[in-house]
């Protein structure tokens, strides 16, 4: 739901004050929509994002500068791609589309590709809105729209995402197309960059839901999107169909989890700012002034995972040895804490995690006092 009129211009002017003055806003993309879904109860990535703070250009002012990101030779080998995709009207785009997705449908021999542009991304997205009400109006036909913009609210702010296109078969139903420049061998794709691509396309596909749920009769949301990939070694477009129904269930109520977003602001210090321009100790006071929920996972989806890590372990928290093991320590948070409840120093005997810490150190006393006479006499201690 939007934010009131006077409401939202006072959170707009807070979050412009936390990037600093002058500095202009980084938009969040479904990519890091994604991966904030991923860790809702990080509130230092959702009010970072939320203020459009480029977290790469933050973790190097505070040293730690990060190697996430994509390089510029895959920028334009995707790019190339995707031109090479998307000529001649989209014609070989649709005709993956009623390949993969709708056979029973009349092939795309003419399509209609509105034009999309517009002043500012609030401009494009209600040019996005009225195209797909348009196509939708009048069934029969195909529509290719090519980089429409979209709005999803997250967290009390709205977030501008650019899927790479949208598609309105002729039964007046949507499908999210993602084009990637990974490759298809075979007609399988590496799982990990295709679950990357799945859960991306599922942060739009939950924003053309909002799209759809705002028109009667609302129009019908695939959820199964044409993910398209260059075959084997060439530069040949092929495509297959990704059923995204897990990701959107799961991006839907990880968002649903995140903190609003004024709502940290208003925890934050008078005059916190996160302006890359401030001095290091500055800097780095305000960004731990938020709370982060650090995991190993983080290093493969922030930019500020080396910073964070590096606080984590300077902290002795668990969390930097991964979930699985902070699922299974419970109610011990530090490193010293399981030390001392391992070796009976402290801790609630009843506590399940204690006693299992306490029965591992255990057998690890056994352990090495059994090999103890076998390493005195220089025993193997395998037999």
């Amino acid at each position: 739901m939007p934010l009131p009129r006077t409401r939202g211009k006072a959170l707009r002017q807070r979050l412009a004050e936390l990037r600093g003055p002058d500095v202009p806003a980084k938009a969040l993309d479904a990519r890091a929509l994604a991966a904030l879904a991923a860790n809702p109860g990080c509130r230092r990535r959702a009010i970072l994002d939320g203020a459009g703070v480029n977290k790469a250009t933050l973790a190097s002012s505070l040293g730690s500068p990060s190697v996430f990101g994509q390089s510029q030779f895959a920028f334009t080998r995707g790019n190339a791609f995707e031109a090479k995709v998307k000529a001649d009207g989209g014609a070989e785009l649709l005709r993956l589309a009623h390949e993969k997705l709708d056979r029973t449908a009349e092939p795309p021999t003419a399509a209609q590709v509105p034009d999309l542009t517009a002043a500012g991304p609030e401009g494009r997205t209600a040019r996005t809105a009225l195209a797909l009400r348009e196509a939708s109006a009048e069934p029969g036909g195909w529509t290719l729209l090519d980089h429409p913009m979209l709005a999803l609210d997250v967290a009390g702010s709205p977030a501008f995402l650019e899927p790479d296109a949208v598609v309105v078969h002729p039964d007046g139903s949507w499908t999210v197309v993602e084009i990637k420049s990974f490759p298809m061998l075979d007609g399988s794709a590496d799982a990990a960059k295709v679950g990357a691509a799945a859960r991306q396309a599922a942060v739009y596909v939950l924003a053309l839901e909002e799209v759809a749920a705002r028109l009667d009769p609302a129009p019908v949301v695939r959820q199964r999107v044409l993910l398209v990939c260059p075959k084997d070694f060439s530069n040949l477009p092929t495509a297959s169909a990704v059923d995204v129904r897990k990701q959107r269930a799961v991006t839907a109520r990880q968002l649903a989890r995140l903190t609003r977003v004024e709502d940290i602001a208003d925890t934050l210090p008078a005059g916190t700012c996160f302006s890359p321009d401030l001095p290091a100790e500055e800097l780095s006071a305000a960004v731990e002034s938020v709370p982060a929920t650090y995991a190993p996972e983080c290093l493969s989806a922030c930019e500020l995972a080396f910073h964070c890590r590096a606080r984590s372990r300077e902290a002795g928290a668990v969390t930097a040895l991964g979930r699985s093991v902070r699922a299974e320590l419970g109610g011990l948070t530090t490193v010293e804490e399981v030390w001392a409840a391992a070796q009976g120093t402290a801790g609630d005997p009843t506590d399940p995690a204690v006693a299992a810490l306490r029965r591992a150190a255990h057998l690890r006393a056994e352990a090495l006092e059994s090999m103890a006479p076998r390493a005195r006499t220089g025993e193997s201690p395998c037999p």
